[in-house]
C-alpha cells in the first residue's frame, strides 16, 4: 500500500494511491488501519506523508560519502536529530539561509516506524518498520563545519524535504539513491553499500529512545554531495519509490 497525506481545503488528512495514479480518501490510523474509500476529485497537492515525533539521521552512512568530505568511516552509527519543524512536502521550496553561505542536498532513504519499540534487537528490528519514503537532508554545509554539534547547519526550516508516499511492501535491499540538480546527476549510490544496515540502524537507535509509530530514520546519504544556489531544482530519487523534487529560493528579508 502507498500512503499519502494531502491537503484538503487547508485539512491535512491521509490517503491512498492507487497504482494507477487515482487518490483515495482514507479513514482511520494508517499505522493500525487506514480504511480507503472514494476517489478525492480534482488536483491533490501532497503533504509529507508522515507526522514524527522524532527525525532521526544517520551520518558517513557510505563510505564513499565519508571520504569525500575526509571523514573517516565511523566505528559505529553516527546519529543526529532534525527538528520536526523542518519537514517540507513534495514541491515546497527550500529556503537558502541568509546565514549560510553553502546549502547542500543529501539524497536518502527513509525508513518509518509503525510499532513502538525500546531496546529493540537487530534480529526483531524489522518488525518495527512500517514502510518506506524519501527524504532530502539539506545541510547549511559552511554552518555544519563551525559548529561543534550539527543541530543548526541540520534544522532550519525546509530542510527535511520528505515524500512522495510511503510504500509498505517496499524492499530496501539493494535500491539506486540519487540527486538530481536541474540535469546533471551528482549523487549516485546504492543501499547495498550501507556501512550499517537498516535492522543495526534500528537497534542502535532504539537502546537510547523509544521509537514511536510515525518516527523516521534517515539511513545516510550517498557519494557526489554538492552545493545547490536559489533558483536550483534538487530532485532525489528512489529505485522504486519515485521522486521527490523542491525548488531552493533565497531567504527573504
Amino acid at each position: 500500500m502507498r500512503i499519502i497525506r494531502y491537503d484538503d481545503a487547508g485539512t491535512a488528512r491521509w490517503g491512498v494511491l492507487d497504482p494507477d495514479g487515482t487518490v483515495r480518501a482514507a479513514t482511520g490510523d494508517p499505522y493500525t488501519e487506514l480504511v480507503p474509500g472514494a476517489p478525492v476529485e480534482g488536483e491533490v497537492r501532497l503533504l509529507a506523508p508522515v507526522t514524527p515525533s522524532k527525525i532521526l539521521c544517520v551520518g558517513r552512512n557510505y563510505a564513499d560519502h565519508a571520504a569525500e568530505f575526509g571523514n573517516p568511516v565511523p566505528k559505529e552509527p553516527l546519529i543526529f536529530m532534525k527538528p520536526p519543524s523542518s519537514i517540507a512536502a513534495p514541491g515546497d521550496e527550500v529556503v537558502y539561509p541568509a546565514l549560510s553561505g553553502r546549502l547542500d542536498p543529501e539524497a536518502e532513504l527513509v525508513v518509518v516506524i509503525g510499532r513502538r519499540g525500546r531496546r529493540v534487537a537487530a534480529e526483531d528490528a524489522m518488525g518495527l518498520v512500517f514502510g518506506y519514503t524519501i527524504g532530502n537532508d539539506v545541510t547549511a554545509r559552511d554552518i555544519q563545519k563551525s559548529d561543534p554539534q550539527w543541530t543548526r547547519g541540520k534544522g532550519f526550516d525546509t530542510f527535511c524535504p520528505l515524500g512522495p508516499y510511503v510504500d509498505t511492501e517496499f524492499d530496501p535491499t539493494d535500491v539506486r539513491v540519487t540527486c538530481t540538480v536541474g540535469d546533471e546527476v551528482r549523487q549516485d549510490g546504492r543501499t547495498a553499500d550501507f556501512i550499517f544496515d537498516i535492522p543495526t540502524l534500528i537497534a542502535y537507535v532504539s537502546a537510547f529512545t523509544t521509537l514511536e509509530p510515525g518516527d523516521i530514520i534517515m539511513t545516510g546519504t550517498p557519494p557526489g554531495v554538492r552545493p545547490v544556489r536559489p533558483g536550483d531544482t534538487m530532485t532525489v530519487a528512489v529505485e522504486g519509490l519515485g521522486e521527490l523534487s523542491n525548488p531552493v529560493v533565497a531567504e527573504q528579508a
